[in-house]
């Protein structure tokens, strides 16, 4: 038990880093360099005022200085973040998978809810994240660097395809290359396996939740959505039940 508290706890500082990444990428401003402060009055924050989810809670989601509401992402994020380490340490224990499978988690809750304020998947992290997930499976006896390498090219080449297509058909972009890094990033962690897993279950969700974003804007079927945290969902589906999926899909599809 006490070591499930210093995972989630883990999780929640890590949860809080990626609130200030999440809010500092886009506008340039450094996210290893400098007190947080009230994006409102620009009051700087103090340490008590910083503890995730607590301080929240504490200051009855307001800022201290000027009274204006903290957005309530801040503490839903770090919750996020938490669970998914919680998460991970329940299902894959104490081993080098479990360290990579943090970063991992910690990644796609940043660019997911970037992509979500943007419809941006920054190459800072998308690129780094497929070189560290190769690095990673060479150096961890417990991964095939041939199975996250094919999960690289899969992943990427099956995007890149139909962004190509897509383009030659309609004569415009339907598939940013942020998606297509990102599954690459996913393929290099999860491997070749997890790449048909992880595009049904995102576009499953992807296509329901655009058509009732198209329902209720003025664009209609020409909404633009972010697909990237619907790949981080996938993602995470895989990495907590993919195993189990792939087992019942084929032994009912496979004679006894």
């Amino acid at each position: 038990m006490f070591e499930l508290g210093v995972v989630f706890l883990l999780g929640l500082l890590w949860g809080s880093f990626a609130n200030v990444v999440i809010y500092r990428w886009p506008r340039q401003e450094s996210f290893v360099f400098g007190r947080s402060h009230c994006p409102h009055c620009k009051a700087l924050v103090s340490w008590w005022q910083n503890i995730p989810v607590l301080s929240f809670l504490i200051l009855g989601g307001k800022c201290r200085s000027c009274g204006q509401k903290i957005s309530r992402r801040y503490p839903l994020v770090e919750l996020l973040t938490g669970m998914i380490f919680l998460a991970i340490y329940w299902k894959y224990g104490m081993s080098w998978s479990t360290l990579e499978y943090f970063i991992f988690g910690f990644g796609l809750v940043t660019v997911s809810f970037i992509d979500l304020d943007h419809m941006l998947l920054p190459d800072i992290f998308t690129l780094p994240g497929i070189g560290i997930g190769l690095i990673g499976a060479y150096l961890n006896p417990e991964r095939s660097f041939q199975n996250a390498w094919l999960g690289v090219l899969v992943g990427g080449g099956i995007l890149w395809s139909v962004a190509v297509i897509y383009y030659a058909l309609r004569k415009r972009e339907g598939m940013g290359g942020g998606d297509i890094k990102l599954l690459a990033w996913i393929g290099a962690i999860l491997g070749l396996s997890s790449i048909p897993v992880v595009l049904l279950f995102a576009s499953l969700w992807g296509s329901f939740f655009g058509i009732l974003m198209s329902l209720r804007s003025k664009d209609g079927a020409q909404t633009a959505i972010p697909f990237g945290p619907y790949l981080a969902l996938g993602a995470l589906f895989y990495l907590f039940f993919g195993e189990e999926v792939i087992t019942w899909y084929f032994s009912h599809l496979l004679p006894p």
